[in-house]
């Protein structure tokens, strides 16, 4: 382990022991990524005030949590969905589930720009969110657990319930789907050729391409 996630297991340990600045550090590293997800649950207007619900349990339950960087990725992801779908239970809206592998009626919506930039480079956060948004509802949360919150196919299949071949399949079709909605942009606006951005659509194609590849 080093880099990124060596950093953030260090402070997730600091802050288990009381370093308000280690939580601040963690806050950080987590919470652009967290919010990118969430927005994938709930409506916009209802993104921020779970967001907050989330964190609360988070910061409430740290000193239970064990493990490293990844693991705490998937615990904070699975807190923020069951704080989601808390959300969504209490104001009626309450998603229907069909069976243990089919994804519940979550909303999927365009995100603002400040979330996921850093996951897919180069095309401004609203915008790839609003493909996303294209997306099949379990293909749509597959994606973003695994190329904006950064899980694998296990840490993720734990957050869903599901089974990690059922969410391998969904990340690759989202992924193999978006790759060409970023393709189809790159080469035509309104049915019209245009010259490509530089490193705009080719940059997340070939990011999307590579976690395919090891989806």
């Amino acid at each position: 382990m080093q880099g990124e996630d060596a950093e953030l297991t260090a402070a997730v340990r600091a802050a288990q022991e009381g370093d308000e600045c280690a939580f601040r550090t963690v806050y950080r590293a987590v919470h652009p990524r967290l919010l990118g997800y969430v927005r994938t649950l709930v409506p916009e207007a209802d993104v921020e005030d779970v967001a907050s619900e989330a964190w609360l349990q988070i910061a409430r339950d740290l000193h239970r949590f064990e493990g490293d960087a990844d693991r705490f990725r998937g615990w904070t992801a699975r807190i923020a969905r069951n704080r989601a779908l808390d959300h969504i239970r209490a104001r009626g809206r309450r998603p229907a589930t069909t069976s243990a592998d089919d994804e519940t009626e979550l909303a999927v919506l365009p995100a603002g720009s400040d979330t996921v930039d850093e996951a897919l480079e180069s095309i401004g956060t609203g915008h790839t969110m609003a493909l996303i948004s294209r997306l099949p509802r379990d293909q749509a949360e597959a994606v973003v657990l695994r190329v904006v919150v950064g899980l694998d196919a296990k840490g993720a299949a734990k957050v869903l319930g599901k089974r990690p071949g059922a969410v391998r399949t969904a990340a690759h079709r989202g992924l193999r789907k978006l790759a060409e909605l970023l393709d189809a942009e790159e080469g035509t606006s309104d049915g019209v050729p245009v010259v490509p951005r530089a490193g705009a659509a080719r940059g997340v194609t070939e990011k999307t391409r590579r976690t395919l590849r090891e989806t």
